[in-house]
């Protein structure tokens, strides 16, 4: 029962492009969400003993230490899912009184993702920078798509040029591209790995996440070698991303010669039900990008398109307005 439930779950999950599965408690019960980009979704209510098996049961695949339910745990197991290979990544930790929740995220093939986009234009804007080489940087909030948008356009150059990805941990399965992915144990860092991936003289290089100033070097000077950079950064709006580069310790003369164009992006709620992407474009030259930390008028623009065209209601205009 416990296995068909999951599978069920895992099933449903995937059907509806779920990005994540929760099982957490609530109470003295537990429920379970579906993580899509625009928050969370409640599919299933489940007893306390039933949610405590069905973690177990996805514990017990992924080979993680089933009697261990106070600390945390990661895990990962490949499953075949409704006749798709589907790989997990799984996160279990327990809380303050030991009642033990578990994420796991779909890592769905790059041929399966759905990304649709508010204004289609944008991903051809994207496609034109991608032929002028140098850096590409994505901003927006954690689930956004930025990964999504990122391996599209990849998907796009591949048929002609080498792609290598690195990544902290691999999101999308992308077997057209050779990816790796961080592992601090085995001294495999985004800077060791950067340092590795050029000497296979890859076209087109993706880096999951600028985090510090040695990641943020390293971009940079792959992207003034002549190599096309695609990575993300967090930051609040497009010009945000320089400004974030330049708290790294990145010297502005490099950003100015090396960004082509930035992106900031969120995934917005359309009336049909579905979400869609918009982005925040701007390209280069970058010098004096700092002192602007707004949207640009372009933003508010599209959005009010859209409510004229009935793409997404009042509401969510106002949601998104200032990004």
């Amino acid at each position: 029962m416990i296995e068909q439930l999951g599978q069920a779950l895992l099933s449903a999950a995937v059907a509806s492009g779920s990005s994540d599965l929760h099982i957490q408690p609530v109470g003295d019960a537990y429920q379970v969400f579906e993580h899509h980009g625009d928050g969370l979704s409640l599919v299933s209510e489940l007893t306390s003993s039933d949610g405590q098996q069905l973690i177990a049961h996805f514990k017990y695949r992924a080979n993680m230490a089933i009697t261990e339910t106070r600390r945390p745990q990661l895990g990962a197991l490949t499953l075949d899912v409704d006749g798709q290979t589907v790989h997990l990544r799984l996160s279990s930790v327990g809380n303050f009184i030991n009642q033990e929740s578990i994420v796991i995220r779909l890592l769905l093939p790059l041929e399966e993702q759905r990304l649709a986009f508010l204004v289609p234009e944008q991903l051809t804007s994207l496609a034109e920078w991608c032929r002028l080489r140098g850096l590409i940087l994505f901003a927006g909030p954690t689930g956004s798509g930025k990964t999504s948008t990122i391996y599209q356009l990849a998907k796009q150059l591949s048929s002609s040029l080498s792609v290598l990805s690195i990544e902290d941990p691999t999101e999308i399965v992308a077997p057209n591209f050779l990816q790796l992915q961080v592992n601090p144990a085995a001294e495999m860092s985004y800077q060791a790995l950067i340092k590795v991936a050029l000497r296979h003289r890859p076209e087109v290089l993706i880096i999951g996440e600028i985090r510090d100033h040695e990641t943020a070097k390293a971009a940079v000077d792959a992207a003034l070698s002549g190599h096309l950079v695609l990575s993300s950064v967090h930051a609040q709006t497009a010009k945000g991303t320089v400004t974030r580069l330049s708290q790294l310790g990145i010297d502005s003369a490099a950003l100015n010669q090396a960004i082509t164009g930035v992106a900031y992006q969120r995934l917005l709620p359309t009336v049909s039900g579905g979400l869609a992407a918009l982005l925040d474009l701007a390209s280069g030259p970058v010098a004096g990008w700092q002192s602007s930390t707004a949207m640009t008028s372009q933003w508010e623009e599209y959005l009010k398109h859209a409510r004229r065209n009935q793409q997404i209601t009042n509401a969510v205009f106002q949601r998104f307005k200032a990004g």
